[in-house]
């Protein structure tokens, strides 16, 4: 199953767009600089009081759709920025 690893910074007010439904789509750039589309509906299961914050692995299936979301570091805001 094919997984690519990405940064998330989303604050509370970005993620209740997407959650609300205003918004369809999450679009993203991996860590290694591919851009990355994945369900909005897909913040329901990793958003906090403060939004969502760290890096995360997506699972597609090998026929390229989004299967989950999942946590792998908690990072602090400024970790990941140039």
């Amino acid at each position: 199953m094919p997984t690519i690893d990405l940064f998330l910074e989303l604050s509370k007010e970005t993620c209740l767009a997407h959650y609300e439904g205003r918004v369809e789509n999450v679009f993203a750039y991996s860590l290694d600089g591919r851009r990355v589309v994945f369900p909005a509906s897909a913040l329901r299961r990793i958003v906090t009081e403060d939004g969502v914050q760290g890096v995360f692995r997506l699972r597609y299936s090998s026929e390229g759709r989004f299967e989950s979301i999942q946590r792998i570091e908690q990072t602090s805001c400024s970790t990941h920025r140039d």
